[in-house]
């Protein structure tokens, strides 16, 4: 019960503070910006050991995950992005 109240309390408190949409939505493409450079910088580090043996089936594993991985951690910062924002009037 407690927990309870602490969570609706914390709640209530960060309706007040909603961010616009579009400030969102600017800091959003910014994050989504720097974790595909950090990401590209990643794969192509760890790409070094993968395409040195040789192996076709391994480079083909490796190229599928490294291009479609980003996806994962990129979908709470899309979602984030996507709520709704705070009013304007």
């Amino acid at each position: 019960m407690l927990r309870r109240n602490a969570r609706d309390i914390l709640t209530h408190q960060l309706d007040h503070i909603r961010m616009p949409i579009r400030l969102r939505k600017l800091i959003g493409t910014i994050a989504l910006l720097m974790l595909v450079i950090v990401w590209a910088l990643v794969a192509m580090a760890v790409a070094q050991p993968v395409l040195a043996t040789g192996n076709l089936v391994a480079e083909a594993a490796y190229y599928v995950l490294a291009g479609i991985g980003w996806v994962v951690p990129a979908m709470p910062i899309v979602a984030w992005m996507s709520r709704p924002g705070k009013e304007t009037d």
